[in-house]
């Protein structure tokens, strides 16, 4: 039990990255254990006529490996990698450690979370323990090694999975919270920084001793519930450094690990962070299809993979027929959705696309969770498609993998900011992350590629446009490297409530904006929050019924700045709602309230145009998407998407090309036609 009762926060080294692919992997996860009956030569003969090229196996089922404490099974996932070996298909195989067995359970129940309620989690869900308890810990590693010890030479085997879209789980137990107060130790050093760090002279607080620091439980001071959080994702983080570091003991040179996120941002832990530890990122992206399918949502978490290591990335589940853990929402794409889906993600950088799964359950929660194959196990349209598609990957995946995206405009994102404004909410339905994902789907409503960079990311110079949600909670050398982005050229949107507290939740005793203030050239010190919603004088942005501004006003008084837009009202009139200011070579267009969604994409517009980023893809119909990079030959290509169920016709604006899909020539400015539910894909010459 080398990994023992104090927790320690695991820095790991910068993961190389594997060798660059050679074609793009498609597939889906396999479970062969789960089968009612006998078919694994029946189900890789099915494989290879769709022409699938990789499963995901083994890390759902503690159970099959370890069947009994010590207690050791192969033979099962032999018969499944041999198999998929002769007949050319490759293998991610997963550690099973996010869900504990009935005898591990049986045998030491204090290995499940205490939340912090008080309440212990139940047996019967996955993802109910507490990651850093040394009992757990001394049993995951026991069949980690095992199972690489006994694969490690399997040709089959391409990478290895690290657990499943982990998280910390809501443990909050004694154990945890001794961890939180040696965490706490070497961060602050003595009870007397952390004092005047959180203000715990406030309702005399003051600690003595650590001894004295009170649980997590009833605390409502920020700065402590924020430490909490940064201290919970660093557990995760942890804890999968420490997989990591096992799985490296025994990986081949060009295998991988990799660890599968669920969709979207996250909150509760760093990606970032945790992405030092990983060769290469995957995700696992669900969304709505049918009639609302548009693809923004699997884009915003497709930027987001993309961005944690600067380069490729892995697809590990995505939808194949339908979703959901009843049978209430069960929509089936329709006949196009699931090709274009899989190009959407090629588009954005993905190097390999799998469903989960390859055949639909027939008990369990995820029954309605469906795969390739339903539950009669036998092919069928969302197959014949699928094959459509790896035929097609057959002969242009080598084109489209290692697609490299260079993009000029980036989201700020500060985990520590969503936590300070969910502690001291401004409004009901609008938040920090609501913020977020309006600013992505304005860009991607305007077909503008978009990263993600964190306080922490180095090298904001590349973007030309950096929009940036409400920093609530930062430090002064964040706002200062700020400030200095756009000293040396680049042009900042600043939204409300930025630079209003410190790294350490307190509110900064400068006037607000602190030390944005010279940069932003502006400043306040009066807020209010809004009854209802206001519209703004003359709609200068001529957004018409979305002319309206809502929830919170900063009583701005421009300094050096120029006021765009001010509020139609007769008292915060007086006050402008936009502005700019000149930097340096720079400029900061800051916000003081919250914009519709309209409003806001035609404020982000706005400010594209004026930095020269608009262009052609701008002037597309509504429903056409398009996505750029530079193939694996070194080529610009060119995504087109048509996300209606009707004909779409528009102009090539590009350099003449090929389309990869129908082999037909593209001429700069010819007339392209897209079938409803279509996608081309043109390789320039």
């Amino acid at each position: 039990m080398r990994q023992a009762v104090l927790f320690f926060l695991c820095v790991a080294a910068l993961a190389a990255q594997p060798p660059k692919m050679t074609t793009v992997l498609y597939g889906a996860s396999y479970y062969h254990e789960y089968m009612p009956y006998e078919r694994l030569d029946k189900d890789i003969e099915l494989m290879q006529k769709a022409g699938l090229s990789v499963v995901r196996v083994g890390e759902s089922t503690w159970t099959s490996w370890e069947p009994r404490e010590g207690q050791f099974e192969f033979a099962w996932m032999e018969r499944v990698l041999d198999g998929m070996h002769k007949a050319g298909i490759k293998a991610i195989l997963g550690t099973p450690t996010y869900s504990i067995p009935p005898w591990l359970y049986r045998k030491h129940p204090e290995i499940l979370a205490t939340h912090l309620d008080g309440k212990q989690a139940a047996y019967g869900i996955r993802q109910n323990m507490d990651i850093t308890h040394p009992v757990y810990r001394h049993y995951c590693e026991r069949v980690i090694r095992e199972i690489l010890n006994h694969f490690k030479g399997h040709p089959a085997v391409i990478g290895y999975q690290i657990d499943n879209e982990t998280s910390n789980y809501g443990a909050a137990g004694p154990l945890v919270q001794a961890n939180f107060v040696d965490y706490l130790k070497r961060k602050f050093g003595s009870v007397q920084q952390l004092n005047k760090a959180w203000g715990f002279v406030y309702w005399g607080q003051l600690v003595n001793d650590w001894d004295e620091l009170p649980a997590r439980d009833g605390i409502l001071n920020p700065g402590y519930k924020l430490e909490w959080e940064r201290f919970q994702q660093a557990r995760v983080t942890e804890f999968l450094g420490w997989q990591a570091k096992l799985v490296n003991e025994y990986k081949r040179p060009g295998q991988f690990i990799t660890q599968d996120f669920s969709g979207g941002l996250h909150t509760d832990i760093d990606q970032w962070a945790i992405a030092r530890s990983l060769d290469i990122v995957a995700t696992n992206p669900y969304y709505p299809v049918q009639d609302d399918l548009d693809f923004a949502a699997p884009t915003l978490t497709d930027d987001v993979a993309r961005s944690l290591k600067g380069g490729n990335f892995l697809v590990t589940e995505t939808n194949a027929q339908t979703i959901g853990w009843d049978s209430k929402g069960q929509f089936p794409p329709y006949d196009g959705q699931l090709r274009m889906n899989v190009y959407g993600h090629l588009a954005d950088g993905a190097n390999m696309v799998e469903y989960w799964h390859w055949h639909s359950l027939h008990y369990g929660q995820e029954t309605y969770w469906k795969g390739l194959l339903s539950h009669d196990l036998e092919p069928n349209r969302i197959y014949d498609e699928a094959s459509r598609v790896a035929h097609e990957l057959q002969k242009i995946g080598p084109r489209l993998v290692n697609l490299r995206k260079t993009n000029d405009v980036a989201i700020f994102y500060s985990i520590d900011s969503y936590h300070g404004i969910k502690f001291m909410p401004f409004a009901e339905r609008t938040d920090y992350m609501t913020l977020t994902h309006q600013f992505h789907k304005a860009l991607y409503g305007m077909n503008v590629g978009v990263d993600f960079v964190t306080p922490e990311s180095a090298d904001l110079a590349r973007y030309k446009v950096l929009l940036v949600p409400p920093l609530y909670v930062a430090s002064d050398a964040t706002l200062r490297k700020l400030s200095e982005y756009v000293r040396n050229g680049g042009h900042l949107l600043l939204t409300f409530k930025s630079g209003f507290t410190d790294e350490s939740d307190t509110v900064r005793s400068t006037m607000a904006p602190g030390p944005l203030r010279e940069a932003a050239g502006i400043h306040y010190q009066e807020f209010s929050s809004l009854q209802a919603p206001l519209g703004l004088k003359g709609d200068p942005y001529q957004a018409g019924a979305a002319n309206r501004v809502s929830n919170w006003v900063e009583m701005i008084v421009p300094d050096t700045a120029k006021a765009l837009a001010y509020y139609d009202h007769p008292f915060f009139g007086r006050y402008p709602a936009i502005t700019r200011n000149s930097f340096g070579r720079g400029s900061v267009t800051f916000e003081g309230t919250v914009l519709s969604d309209a409003l806001q994409a035609k404020v982000v517009a706005e400010l594209l145009k004026a930095a020269g980023l608009t262009g052609p893809d701008q002037q597309l119909p509504e429903k056409i998407r398009v996505k750029h990079g530079t193939g694996n030959s070194g080529k610009a290509i060119h995504y087109y998407f048509n996300y209606s169920g009707s004909e779409q016709k528009f102009a090539y604006a590009y350099a003449a090309g090929n389309d990869l899909l129908s082999g037909k020539a593209v001429e700069r400015s010819q007339q392209m036609t897209l079938a409803a539910w279509d996608v081309a894909i043109v390789e320039e010459r």
